[in-house]
């Protein structure tokens, strides 16, 4: 064979339904540049292994032909090849020490790692993400599970209607459910005592703007931070009210003689400190969309729980999509799965339990939320990844790293060349 890709069957779970890349893009690039694909089979992917050979992929459990590998999730360290060269979401950037392993055999192997995380334009910004997806997922399971919560406490609301995403046939379908439910909001109004119902957005890239997308099919109001006090005077009980706060909201400088700076506080997060406890009182729902390390300060943290708790805390709900254990939600405590997508955290005796019942507060934290939106997800993943797969089967990953002529947003995106880091990851040293 010539120039051949190979896709890895997901087995990570059993909701791990996608593809990075879809059968009419394996026919595109078959016809138009002459690459071929072997596709190991699948009886959970959501595009049927009949699907690929039609459209002309080769199915096959041996991928060892194919001149690149490419999957969605991490792959297992027994299937890694000698001198392969893969693709996909390695989860190692920030050192993540489950993720130390396979990169370690992958640099004995000699192998090469393109991450798609790191795929970015000049600005940062990604260019192959799934982002969008693990934002209207989100957003629809954590409307799921404030409705519930409210149904165990006694009252009654339009969102207690709203299925899980998993529930719902597609996205179509979710739709035009939200947009019969923002119809009853318009015309009924939510309960006195859950107004004005406010949904906060820490955030605004590709997952927020995926959540708000949900959100914004109900009759939605935006306002900003600073008019969160006021709207408690003046309200409508039939708008969802919806708030985005950026890093300047979230954070002020140690210093009073200072004025914010975004890039400083990218830089040296250490001058600044938070100040979301301001706002989180006023808040029926948080959806937790940002990226986040230890060096940053939390958004909600166990001890603010604990104190504010025992008063009346109209916080019932956090969707964080971003899942950091204990990280910006301190208690956070662990991720969970499609079919069990809550836990109640009790901050008295700092344990959780499953499901949406009890003392505490409900977090959803679902880690791989895309996949609830399988088809739709895999679809707008494999569209902006298509324009680079030529470029990247096609590389010549015999040369220097120097010398490996690919274009800069996939050279700036590859973790290891044979074996060994590239210089903009030799910081990976330091957790190996």
């Amino acid at each position: 064979m010539g120039f051949t890709l190979g896709i890895r069957r997901e087995d990570k779970n059993k909701w791990e339904r996608r593809v990075p890349i879809i059968p009419s893009h394996v026919r595109e690039l078959k016809e138009k540049h002459g690459i071929e694909t072997i596709i190991q089979p699948s009886p959970i992917r959501i595009f049927k292994d009949e699907e690929f050979e039609s459209a002309g992929a080769i199915l096959d459990e041996d991928l060892s032909s194919s001149s690149i590998v490419f999957a969605v999730k991490e792959i297992p360290i027994k299937f890694l090849q000698t001198g392969k060269k893969y693709v996909f979401f390695s989860h190692t950037i920030k050192g993540q020490s489950y993720n130390m392993p396979m990169l370690r055999k992958m640099m004995e192997l000699g192998c090469t790692l393109i991450d798609y995380e790191k795929i970015t334009d000049k600005n940062g910004c990604r260019l192959v993400f799934f982002g969008k997806f693990a934002g209207l997922a989100g957003m629809i399971d954590t409307l799921w599970a404030y409705g519930q919560r409210m149904k165990w406490i006694g009252i009654n609301t339009p969102f207690s209607e709203i299925k899980q995403t998993i529930h719902y046939n597609d996205l179509n379908q979710t739709r035009e459910h939200l947009k019969k439910i923002g119809e009853k909001i318009k015309r009924d109004g939510l309960p006195e005592s859950l107004t004005p119902f406010i949904v906060g957005f820490a955030g605004y890239g590709n997952v927020s703007s995926g959540a708000q997308e949900i959100l914004d099919i109900l009759p939605v109001k935006e306002i900003r931070p600073t008019q969160l006090e006021a709207i408690h005077e003046n309200f409508s009980s039939k708008v969802v009210y919806k708030v985005i706060f950026k890093e300047e909201d979230i954070v002020e400088p140690v210093s009073s003689e200072e004025e914010f700076n975004l890039q400083e506080y990218y830089d040296q997060p250490h001058l600044y400190r938070s100040i979301f406890q301001n706002y989180i009182r006023r808040l029926s729902i948080l959806m937790n969309c940002i990226y986040w390390d230890k060096q940053y300060p939390r958004l909600v943290t166990k001890e603010f729980l604990e104190e504010n708790l025992t008063g009346h805390l109209k916080l019932q709900v956090i969707g964080d999509i971003s899942v950091d254990i204990n990280g910006a939600i301190e208690f956070t405590e662990k991720s969970t799965t499609p079919d069990n997508p809550i836990f109640v955290y009790n901050p008295i005796r700092d344990d959780v339990i499953e499901g949406y019942k009890g003392n505490g507060i409900v977090v959803m934290a679902v880690d791989n939320l895309p996949c609830e939106l399988p088809k739709e997800s895999s679809q707008a993943f494999s569209d902006s990844l298509l324009p680079f797969i030529p470029s990247i089967i096609k590389a010549d990953y015999s040369v220097s790293f120097e010398l490996l002529e690919l274009p800069p947003e996939i050279k700036n995106a590859m973790i290891l060349h044979q074996g060994k880091l590239t210089p903009n990851y030799q910081y990976i040293n330091r957790f190996l």
